[in-house]
């Protein structure tokens, strides 16, 4: 995936753009969400899976360390 293409996914995942992204069965998807293998948060009925966690999950989120510089 692009960093364009990251950049222009919404905040928050269904499960079933998550089970896309990740290429994964939709089933499988939500039994990890279920796990707490993907992170998801409830919103009623729904279930979404935050971006940023997902990214950090997969390792796709590039560390940013504030007040930090390489000497």
């Amino acid at each position: 995936m692009t960093e364009k293409e990251i950049a222009s996914l919404p905040a928050f995942l269904t499960v079933e753009e998550t089970a896309k992204l990740l290429r994964l069965k939709r089933s499988t998807a939500y039994e990890y969400v279920n796990q707490g293998v993907i992170p998801g948060v409830r919103f009623g009925r729904f279930i979404r899976v935050p971006k940023t966690k997902l990214l950090e999950m997969a390792g796709l989120l590039k560390e940013q360390t504030a007040g930090t510089a390489n000497i």
